[in-house]
Parts: C-alpha cells; structure tokens; sequence
C-alpha cells in the first residue's frame, strides 16, 4: 500500500503542485510581478493608442505652439502645437515594435548560429566565432551608425542595422551552455539510442540552454528601445513626422529653456518602458532559478 501511495502522489504531482509552486514563486518575486505590470500597461497603451489619443499625434496647429501642461493638452504642446500626450502615445506601439523586431531576429539567427557552432566544433565553430570576433570589433553604437549611415534611416533599416550588430551576443551565449550541456548524460543517452543530430539540438539541449537567452533578451529589448530613442534623437531613427519617443525628445531641445516638457516626458515614457523590462529578467531569473531547484 504503501509503494502504490508514493506512485499516486508522484503521477499527480506535475498537474497541481507545478502549477502551484510556480504561481507561489512568481506572487513571492516582487521584481517579477512589477516588471509584468508594467509591461502589460505598456502594450495595452500600444495596442489602443490609436483610441487614446485625444488629438491627432501629427496634425499641427499652430495658435497653441509651445503650450505648457493643461487640462487641455495634459504634457502640452510643441513647437507645431502638437499634442506632445498623443504623440508619446502614438509611439509607444512604434517603439515596442522596433524593439521586439530588434531582439527576435538576432535571437533566432544568435540561436542557430551558435548552436551549430557548440555542437558540431572543429572548423566550422572556429568559421563562425572568428566571425562573430570580426563583427565584436567594432563598437556596437558605432557600428549601427555606420550601417544605417549606408543603407538609410527607416523602421526597416533599424531593424537590420541593430540584427547584424547584435546577433552575435546571444550567438557566444548560446554557443558557451551548448559546449556545457553536449557532454552530459542525457545527451549521450539520446546519441545512443540513436536519436538524429537534429533531434538531440532542438528537443534536449535547446530547452536546457534557453533559459539564459530568454533572460538575456528580455533586458536586451529595453537596451534596444534606448537605442532606437537614441537613434530618434539623432536623427537616425524613424523619418518624421512619424512620432517616436527619441525624436520628439530631440525636437524639444532647441525649446529646453521655456518647453521643457517635450523633451521631458518622452524620456519618462522611456525609463518606464525600460525599468519594466528590467525588473521582467531580474524576475525572471529568479523565478527560473528557483524553478530550477525546486523541480
């Protein structure tokens, strides 16, 4: 009786107390909670920003120029008497956008580039890791400069200066848990039973390895999102009138002195976008962490 017990508890253990372990995990992080609160506030405004907005984010109207904070124009208005509250509205789902796109396609391309390399070795990791050491030499800003400086401003051109920079991080990541987890012993089991190649990198090593990459991206999009708000700012970025957080902060520095409101809250809209991705990894490592040891 009592050998049947154990197995009963055993084969109802993964459906409730999983689920319960993990959700106590999560309400007992703090970081974790407000990184999702946040967040999710974010993309709900992206989402309907097209129905918050009171006025039109592009249309200008020039007897209310320069307008300061007021029940009519919440944040006030800039130096084409644009509402600046519509138009940071109107960018946040740009922004979010831009970020993702600038983190998924180095993710996936960082992904496969650096589990071919870990896995198989020899002379094709030594091909792409003196690559990715090529591609490591220049400084990332400089180098996404340098390549938007050449193929031209726009969402789209970004998007790819950003991917050819920064493939390579989550490339050596990837590659580094690769070399780790190849080893073990559940993997020479699998080669033993005569799993393919394949088979062995996508259904047992990945799961094992992703863990690091997915905290690793989540603060990745918050640095990506300053970087396009930098871009904006210098101009780089999306081509106006198009709004986005950098360059309507850009524009409000020539009025700095008498307007500081529309270079000021734009940046606020930026630290809070990336503090809520912030305290996502810091959470999410915690939560996996502890995760981890408890299963």
């Amino acid at each position: 009786m009592t050998v049947v017990t154990l197995q009963n508890d055993e084969n109802e253990k993964p459906t409730g107390s999983w689920f319960t372990s993990k959700a106590r995990i999560w309400r007992k992080n703090p970081s974790f909670f407000w990184g999702v609160v946040i967040l999710l506030l974010v993309i709900l405004v992206a989402i309907f920003s097209d129905r918050l907005v009171p006025y039109d984010p592009v249309k200008q109207d020039w007897k209310n120029t320069l307008q300061p904070p007021s029940a009519q124009h919440w944040l006030g208005t800039d130096n084409y008497g644009r509402d600046v509250f519509s138009r940071i509205l109107a960018s946040t789902r740009l922004d979010l956008t831009v970020g993702f796109l600038s983190v998924l396609f180095p993710l996936i391309i960082g992904i496969i580039v650096g589990t071919l390399a870990g896995y198989y070795g020899g002379v094709l990791d030594q091909i792409l890791m003196r690559l990715v050491d090529i591609t490591l030499a220049f400084p990332f800003i400089i180098l996404v400069i340098l390549l938007i400086a050449v193929i031209g401003t726009g969402l789209q051109n970004v998007v790819i200066a950003v991917t050819i920079g920064s493939w390579v991080i989550y490339a050596r990541i990837v590659r580094s848990e690769i070399l780790v987890q190849k080893n073990s012993e559940y993997v020479m089991s699998a080669r033993t039973l005569g799993f393919s190649d394949l088979r062995i990198m996508v259904r047992h090593i990945l799961p094992n390895t992703v863990s690091t990459v997915i905290i690793f991206a989540a603060l990745d999009i918050a640095l990506d999102i300053l970087l396009i708000a930098t871009l904006g700012f210098l101009g780089l970025g999306v081509k106006p009138p198009t709004p986005e957080w950098g360059s309507i902060a850009s524009e409000g520095i020539g009025f700095i002195g008498n307007a500081w409101w529309i270079s000021f809250f734009p940046g606020i809209a930026i630290i809070i976008t990336g503090t809520g991705f912030a305290l996502l990894a810091d959470g999410l490592a915690d939560v996996l962490r502890a995760g981890g040891q408890e299963d």
